[in-house]
């Protein structure tokens, strides 16, 4: 019912920055009723919950993304985005969109919780 199509991955050097797009469509999509999310996903490690943001617009973020990245969304364009500043070698992972369509006032946190998923756009920081 929901499609999402990431962008905006890349190769990086430590210390600079990638803004990744996620566009999303369906039918009869409105995006009052849906939370937005990025997870990530190393080699060799399961996938891990970076931040999430509702369609109020109120966010949430895993530790290791405090201070350093940014989730927003813009309703009108039916889009999300997940700005990284200053990366690390440890953000190295294929980084998922996702979507949660029944979500209320709290931003998911788990990956349970979301109903669509992106195929994933990779992201390398490495110098």
């Amino acid at each position: 019912q929901l499609h999402l199509v990431e962008s905006g991955g890349g190769v990086v050097q430590p210390g600079g920055s990638l803004r990744l797009s996620c566009a999303a469509s369906g039918r009869n999509f409105n995006s009052y009723f849906v939370a937005m999310g990025w997870f990530r996903q190393a080699p060799g490690k399961g996938r891990e919950f970076v931040a999430a943001i509702t369609h109020h617009g109120n966010q949430d973020y895993a530790d290791a993304a405090k201070g350093r990245f940014t989730i927003s969304r813009d309703n009108t364009k039916n889009s999300a985005y997940l700005q990284m500043n200053n990366l690390k070698a440890e953000d190295t992972a294929t980084y998922y969109c996702a979507a949660d369509r029944g979500s209320t006032w709290s931003p998911p946190r788990r990956e349970e919780e979301y109903d669509f998923w992106g195929q994933g756009t990779q992201v390398t920081v490495s110098s």
